[in-house]
């Protein structure tokens, strides 16, 4: 898991930082850190969420190890199989 505050401030260097972990397939998800949601970088419920409460995930087997579920609007299948136990 990779949080906000390891990639650094807002800013320039921080955004590009966060690009190219994204670029190079160090992040391929992300999640809500009061939720316990992750789900595709692409999820638009996702990128309403406040940029602290913003963490990162190499894959679902790094977001599950951390105690996060999948989101019921982008990744809908993984989420009702959670949902079903």
């Amino acid at each position: 898991m990779i949080s906000h505050h390891e990639i650094g401030p807002e800013g320039f260097a921080a955004s590009r930082k966060l690009k190219t972990m994204i670029h190079t397939g160090q992040i391929t998800l992300a999640g809500n850190r009061n939720l316990k949601i992750y789900g595709l970088l692409s999820c638009g419920s996702g990128k309403r969420m406040k940029r602290r409460n913003r963490v990162f995930f190499a894959d679902e087997h790094d977001a599950r190890t951390h105690g996060y579920r999948p989101c019921g609007h982008c990744m809908r299948e993984a989420y009702l199989k959670w949902k079903s136990g």
